[in-house]
């Protein structure tokens, strides 16, 4: 059902049983999935707050069964990323939250009133924004997480862990949240090991990640954090990059922005190995054929 006063664009697609209120406006390619429910006064799939877009046609898809109260506001994705803005499936969201263009929020999420998405922020599953949190551009949140009211999150946040303040600052993990899911004793308490080695072992980030990895061999539970930490490490450090996240570093954006030379010289370095290798087996393999025929 639509309420009175909202308006629908050409390019939306709704699903069976979605409830939009009064004074709503969803425009541009959006998606929206079964069973949801949106408060008035809502903006959703608006061009993006970001001056490099240049009018691209991309898209925001919001799931099933999310409840998103008054005056939020979903932008679409632009070409600096994936081309699109995802919101899953079973999410509380409260009032004026603002998801900014090409997030990625998970499943079963709470954000309470306010808080605040930048560009291309990552949220993992049963994550839980506190009112006011805001969240800096490209920062990925981990699943399980928590975030106190008025947090203000500058840096990646692993899974499980609870955080509070301005600048964000870590308070052990969210143990309560995680016992009303099922994780064992055992679980959690491997978990908490692995906060320690973290925040407080005064390891290294990569002495760190060692340390989880270690932990989650052990302790299945762990794994989440283990792998969070070691795509934070290759995804956000340049240097530590793999050839093929650098390449699509280089091939996203818009005709202006792509760094086709480099992009180029990379997929050139990249297919050498493979040429090489094909090379040296070559008269292995024509010699081969050659006698399966004359045979």
């Amino acid at each position: 059902s639509v309420g009175a006063y909202s308006l629908i664009g050409e390019h939306v697609e709704i699903g069976d049983g979605t409830r939009i209120g009064p004074h709503v406006v969803v425009e541009g390619h959006t998606r929206i999935g079964r069973d949801n429910e949106i408060f008035q006064f809502c903006s959703i799939g608006a061009s993006p707050q970001d001056k490099k877009y240049d009018a691209e046609p991309t898209r925001l898809e919001i799931g099933d069964r999310n409840t998103i109260r008054e005056f939020c506001s979903f932008n679409v994705g632009t070409s600096q990323d994936a081309h699109v803005t995802r919101v899953g499936n079973d999410n509380w969201i409260m009032a004026y939250v603002h998801v900014a263009h090409d997030c990625q929020v998970g499943d079963h999420t709470i954000f309470a009133n306010n808080a605040t998405l930048a560009g291309h922020v990552h949220v993992g599953d049963w994550a839980i924004l506190g009112g006011f949190t805001g969240v800096h551009q490209f920062c990925r949140v981990g699943a399980h997480s928590f975030c106190g009211v008025g947090t203000v999150l500058l840096q990646d946040l692993p899974p499980f862990v609870t955080v509070a303040g301005n600048p964000a600052k870590p308070h052990g993990i969210n143990s309560e949240g995680l016992k009303r899911r099922g994780y064992s004793a055992e679980g959690i308490a491997a978990i908490k090991r692995a906060y320690r080695a973290l925040y407080r072992s005064g390891l290294t980030l990569d002495e760190a990640r060692q340390r989880v990895a270690e932990i989650a061999t052990a302790q299945p539970e762990v794994g989440l954090f283990s792998e969070f930490l070691l795509a934070s490490i290759f995804l956000q450090d340049v240097n530590s990059q793999t050839l093929g996240v650098g390449l699509y570093s280089m091939s996203i954006g818009n005709e202006k922005n792509r760094l086709f030379g480099q992009f180029a010289a990379g997929a050139l370095l990249a297919s050498l190995p493979v040429v090489l290798l094909y090379l040296g087996f070559q008269k292995f393999l024509i010699g081969g054929m050659t006698q399966g025929s004359v045979k």
